[in-house]
């Protein structure tokens, strides 16, 4: 017995040992970067960004010592990584951060293959640096390698951007609706514009259905970034050669297009799993979505470009492959916005709801990126799908691009068979007005977590309502896409699902652990869209030792409220309004101050929480209180026949606010001392694009007209003209 138990000690120690513990000391600092115009802070990892590669080979152990050197809470999640759940990452859920100038020590075993990367999960911070490609070789004897393809000479690539602008300042900007990207980008849609392109019936169809101006990309950025630089050249190649490139997105809310000057693209693998070889001309790739390209090199003394492109078109990165002469890759043609406007204006109800056309897309199969986009080909004629009478363009028969139907599995890819199906629906919502996204109309700290058990095959089904792409990812699991491709559906974790797009994946539910499923745009996330998977009787995490507490924790980031404060400094007065909102309330404040006749004050404040998935209903309380010396107690009338003095008035209210089409905010409210009032106001009309219009009207007699000139993100000139104040210049400042 004793001999038995020595050769099992023996034989344990040795498959030990054979192990290879592979180590990185990762450590976490404040820094200052000049990527955009002027120097800022960011964040660095071992004095770089993008932070260390890491490379593995599958089989290793990892052992990632994190030793944070900043004044603040930090963490790294490890996309795409199957591993033990108390590793992943996720503040708050699946470990508590990592406090300042302490170490933390990932350790998990390499159990599969491919190209993925790391990021902090912590609030904003992926934006300002903390992103880094994580690669996973394959054995050179795993019965999957593929000669010509596994060992060929490769070139890891990790996507960004950078904006100047504080990532806490731009989600703020967000949520409170600012244009200011827009006109960055030169892609306002005005009046003044919408006349000039001859689509002024157009624009007014779309606010009529209460829809903003088309938006692709969320927010502006002053640099794109392809391993931290813009352009770049790789000339340790030549004429002849093939090049894998692994290629990871790490943009927090940017699509990439990817084209090559030399030719074709060839695809082998997406989300770090292989997939059958398919030639396209150009690809697009998700936010934190990866993608493994093979690219060829036609001939020696050029060099290739390798172009990505914004979605918004606005701005790019190179990186020219091999020596010699550049060969620049054919730019992508500016958006056309209001024919996408159009497109959209199609799409939508007047409830906010999307409208399929009786069209069923799913899959990518339509290829949405050329039907969103219509200055790519021009327009269809194909009635055998309703596709003609939407006028909706196709893709040329000499340009391909990929698509999710596309992609194949080399090996079979089956769920367990006799293992029990758990089916979940989704729909994917929110509205750009407020910045609100959720999974059915929830945000994250308004959901249970939902239970799955383990051995169970889980499927869901997915369907965008919303007018944004949304880049889904699941932590610690690969899902299959049901994609047509039967027994050999790709494996992922990510999925792009385009505006009223429907597609379904299923998973084996066999890690345990809480787990994140959310949309991968960083400021989509933290404004709430996602879900928590939670398996049934799992083991007690020992990194979570206060779980109510790490779960209100965890809630804070879409509670959060968001500041705003305009003040207009005027020759016939100061007038202004503070507002603080979040997911569902909001308090706002406006005031004016007279100067001239109106030697007075007033202020309204009012509290409300909005209802409904388009919030376009907010029922509220308020308080008025003012003072204006006109006369003796002077009585004015309203439109109702009732008295009010302005004298001297301090009255508490409840009403609702709806938004109307147009645009237009309905307010009806009754006040304490029994006067009702009905005002309509439609602030920010987009004029041109830096030209403003404000107007407002109720029943109390009172109107306002204004126009604002933008200058800058925090500084307008402005005229308008008050019922009370009379008229006035001034300037303008807001936050």
């Amino acid at each position: 017995m004793k001999i038995k138990l020595s050769i099992i000690i023996l034989i344990f120690s040795l498959s030990t040992s054979a192990q290879t513990i592979v180590r990185y000391d990762l450590y976490v600092r404040d820094t200052v970067v000049t990527f955009g115009n002027k120097p800022k802070h960011a964040i660095s990892v071992n004095g770089q960004i993008p932070m260390p590669m890491l490379t593995f080979t599958e089989g290793d152990t990892a052992e990632i010592y994190v030793h944070n050197e900043l004044n603040k809470e930090t963490s790294m999640h490890w996309h795409g990584l199957i591993l033990p759940n108390k590793y992943d990452g996720v503040p708050n859920l699946t470990q508590m951060p990592i406090k300042p100038h302490t170490t933390f020590l990932y350790k998990f075993p390499i159990i599969q293959h491919g190209t993925h990367w790391y990021h902090s999960h912590t609030g904003l911070q992926e934006q300002i640096g903390m992103y880094g490609s994580f690669i996973m070789l394959k054995k050179t004897t795993d019965p999957t390698f593929r000669k010509g393809i596994d060992d060929l000479p490769t070139v890891p690539i990790i996507l960004s951007e950078w904006t100047d602008i504080k990532p806490e300042n731009v989600h703020r900007m967000l949520h409170n609706a600012t244009d200011w990207f827009a006109i960055k980008k030169g892609s306002t849609q005005s009046y003044f514009e919408a006349i000039k392109s001859g689509y002024f019936k157009t624009k007014l169809t779309n606010e009529w259905k209460r829809m903003n101006a088309m938006d692709v990309s969320d927010v502006y950025y002053d640099k794109f970034l392809m391993n931290g630089k813009n352009e770049s050249q790789l000339s340790q190649f030549k004429g002849g050669d093939k090049v894998r490139l692994r290629i990871s997105n790490a943009g927090a809310s940017t699509y990439f297009w990817l084209t090559y000057a030399g030719g074709k693209i060839t695809v082998v693998a997406n989300d770090g799993n292989d997939v059958e070889p398919i030639e396209v001309d150009r690809l697009i790739i998700a936010v934190s979505e990866t993608y493994d390209v093979i690219v060829n090199i036609p001939s020696n003394k050029t060099s290739y470009e390798f172009l990505v492109t914004s979605e918004d078109r606005t701005k790019s990165a190179s990186l020219f492959i091999g020596e010699g002469n550049k060969k620049l890759s054919a730019p992508l043609p500016k958006l056309k916005y209001f024919d996408g406007m159009k497109m959209m204006n199609g799409m939508i109800k007047m409830n906010g709801s999307l409208d399929d056309m009786g069209m069923q897309m799913s899959l990518n199969k339509m290829d949405m990126n050329v039907v969103m986009y219509p200055e790519i080909t021009g327009e269809a004629k194909d009635k055998t799908n309703k596709m003609d009478e939407m006028k909706m363009p196709v893709r040329p028969l000499d340009i391909t691009t990929l698509n999710y139907a596309m992609l194949k599995s080399p090996t079979k890819t089956n769920l367990p068979k006799d293992a029990p199906i758990k089916e979940l629906k989704f729909e994917l919502t929110g509205n750009m007005n407020r910045y609100v996204w959720a999974l059915d109309n929830k945000v994250v700290s308004e959901a249970d977590k939902i239970l799955i058990k383990k051995g169970e095959n889980v499927r869901m089904v997915l369907h965008n309502g919303s007018m944004m792409r949304h880049p889904m990812h699941l932590h610690g699991h690969d899902f299959r896409v049901l994609n047509g491709q039967g027994d050999y559906a790709p494996l992922k974790n990510i999925i792009d699902i385009m505006p009223m797009e429907t597609d379904t994946i299923e998973f084996n539910a066999n890690v345990e652990g809480d787990w994140f499923f959310h949309c991968h745009i960083l400021y989509h996330m933290m404004a709430g869209m996602g879900r928590v998977f939670s398996y049934e009787n799992k083991e007690v995490n020992p990194e979570i030792p206060d779980p109510k507490r790490a779960q209100r924790k965890l809630f804070a980031d879409d509670r959060k409220f968001h500041l705003m404060i305009e003040n207009d400094f005027a020759t016939n007065g100061n007038d202004g309004h503070l507002m603080i909102g979040n997911t569902r309330w909001r308090i706002g404040t406006e005031w004016r101050l007279g100067y001239n006749d109106m030697h007075g004050y007033e202020t309204e404040t009012h509290i409300g929480r909005y209802i409904g998935k388009m919030q376009w209903l907010m029922p509220f309380i308020g308080f008025d209180w003012r003072y204006r010396k006109i006369g003796n107690g002077e009585t004015e009338k309203n439109l109702f026949g009732q008295g009010s003095t302005k004298d001297e008035r301090s009255v508490f209210s409840a009403g609702l606010e709806y938004t109307m089409p147009m645009l237009i905010k309905a307010q009806a409210e009754v006040f304490t001392d029994g006067n009702f009032r009905l005002q309509f106001e439609r602030m920010d009309i987009p004029v041109s694009k830096r030209i403003r219009m404000d107007l407002m009207w109720n029943t109390d007699k009172e109107y306002m007209a204004g126009l604002r000139y933008i200058i800058k993100r925090n500084f307008s000139v402005r005229t308008h003209y008050d019922s009370d104040m009379g008229l006035g210049f001034g300037l303008t400042l807001n936050y």
